[in-house]
């Protein structure tokens, strides 16, 4: 394997980065995904009533949880010490978009933990409105945004 792999050894095993020579440093990172779903599953959303109770309330709700354990179903990634996780739902005339933003003061970066959280967000909004419409789907998964670490500000073109 090649040794510019970070995350495979010289024999070609695969292992967890070693952190702890970085310095913390302040890490931030925005994900955004979108979910497509028909007329009455949005209006669902917007009046926060769906057939199994509010859908974005939910649907935040599940998404910190998913923040929070991302290093425990995401094999290489280190369980962090976040500082802050937001989700916000924004309504859409074909649906919604979810953004997850998740900030730490960490060796490592966050943007994992804002995908996991984002993409949880979008499938518990499918399983609380799929009785209103079971065609939903959910696309556009990516970092919208990070902050810190080696590399610096990186933010998506529009």
């Amino acid at each position: 394997m090649s040794s510019e792999l970070s995350h495979v050894d010289a024999s070609g095993k695969a292992i967890m980065v070693d952190v702890s020579g970085k310095s913390e440093s302040q890490r931030s990172a925005s994900a955004q995904v979108c979910i497509r779903m028909s007329p009455d599953a949005r209006e669902a959303l917007e009046r926060h009533q769906g057939p199994k109770g509010d859908p974005v309330q939910v649907a935040r709700v599940a998404a910190i949880m998913a923040v929070k354990r991302t290093a425990e179903l995401i094999p290489m990634c280190h369980p962090l010490r976040l500082s802050e996780v937001a989700v916000d739902v924004h309504l859409e005339s074909w649906g919604a978009k979810v953004l997850v933003r998740v900030q730490a003061l960490e060796r490592t970066g966050v943007e994992m933990e804002a995908l996991h959280g984002a993409s949880v967000a979008a499938l518990t909004l499918f399983d609380m409105l799929k009785a209103v419409d079971p065609t939903m789907q959910i696309g556009d998964l990516y970092v919208l945004e990070k902050r810190g670490g080696r590399r610096g500000h990186y933010r998506a073109s529009d």
